[in-house]
């Protein structure tokens, strides 16, 4: 099993940026894929991005594709999400999960507890 804890959050103005971080314990961090999910309020968690085992491949939801940069430090089990251009409706909880390489929840057996990111407009 693997734990996960993600950090960063907070509150920021549209246009600036956040840096999310999950941290992971055990040492099978690197035989995980990570994503990277939020959930805004009243809405169904949604994908935004996701990195292969080795930070090789990544992936990204059309409507964070060019401004979030997903990567990883699997000599420190940790997993980044880097927001720039943020967006009011960037505004969610962002949640980290480790599993199996996809975009569908049901491929993440293992996540955060979340943090919350709001941009204020």
């Amino acid at each position: 099993q693997v734990q996960l804890v993600e950090s960063g959050g907070g509150l920021v103005q549209a246009g600036g940026s956040l840096r999310l971080s999950c941290a992971a314990s055990g040492r099978t961090f690197s035989r995980y894929a990570m994503g990277w999910f939020r959930r805004a309020p009243g809405q169904e968690r949604e994908f935004v991005a996701a990195i292969s085992l080795s930070g090789g491949t990544t992936y990204y939801s059309d409507s964070v594709k060019g401004r979030f940069t997903i990567s990883r430090d699997n000599a420190k089990n940790t997993v980044y999400l880097q927001m720039t251009s943020l967006k009011p409706e960037d505004t969610a909880e962002y949640y980290c999960a480790a599993g199996s390489w996809g975009t569908r929840e049901d491929t993440y057996p293992y996540w955060g507890q979340g943090t919350q990111v709001t941009v204020s407009s």
